[in-house]
């Protein structure tokens, strides 16, 4: 009996995990020492491997740094997606994200930490394309607004500036929040989500 799992897909599998583990060593180093003060001899040591493995997987230091700061931005995009065709109210949708949204930025709290503070460190092309994606989770936040506005569930004069302060509120969220604190990720979501639907009036919340 022949076995239905391609040899590719078994190779893209083992490579994709071969890079989780390096990213999840330069994560704990970049954000315990800082970007400058780590070395990928030092990412090396950590995994237990060799330079030239790093390098079969990321072509510079400056690579690996900007695959870490995309994933906080990423994340919260495909909150976005996740929710974007739901046949529901705005109301719902909004309600949805919010919780996925601030689920998404906690389960990535390192890797946006490392973002703000090692930005000045990323190529102009990875920064642009990083921006470019905030601007999207921008844009399709101020159209679900808009939606909300149109259909009187929500009571909002500038959906635009609307979704920068949810996106500025849950986005910092990942400053405050610790993990073995008083509330938990749901907890935390819960809560936020409940401040957005309040800041767009959300009338059926």
């Amino acid at each position: 009996m022949k076995s239905d799992i391609k040899p590719m897909a078994i190779r893209d599998e083992i490579a994709a995990l071969k890079r989780s583990r390096i990213i999840t060593a330069a994560v704990d180093l970049f954000y315990e020492n800082g970007y400058d003060k780590t070395t990928l001899e030092a990412v090396a040591e950590r995994l237990g491997v060799t330079k030239p493995f790093l390098y079969s997987h990321f072509s510079s230091k400056a690579d690996l740094l900007a695959d870490i700061c995309a994933r906080g931005i990423s994340a919260s995009l495909e909150a976005m997606e996740s929710v974007k065709t739901l046949d529901v109210t705005p109301t719902e949708r909004l309600t949805l994200l919010g919780q996925r949204f601030v689920t998404a930025v906690l389960d990535n709290q390192m890797y946006i930490a490392i973002f703000t503070r090692e930005e000045k460190g990323l190529e102009p092309a990875a920064l642009d394309s990083i921006n470019v994606m905030r601007r999207t989770f921008d844009r399709e936040l101020t159209e679900l607004i808009c939606e909300g506005v149109a259909q009187d569930e929500f009571t909002v004069d500038d959906p635009h500036m609307a979704a920068l302060s949810i996106g500025g509120m849950v986005s910092w969220a990942y400053v405050w929040f610790r993990p073995n604190g008083r509330l938990d990720v749901s907890a935390v979501a819960k809560d936020m989500t409940d401040l957005i639907l309040a800041m767009v009036k959300a009338k059926n919340a």
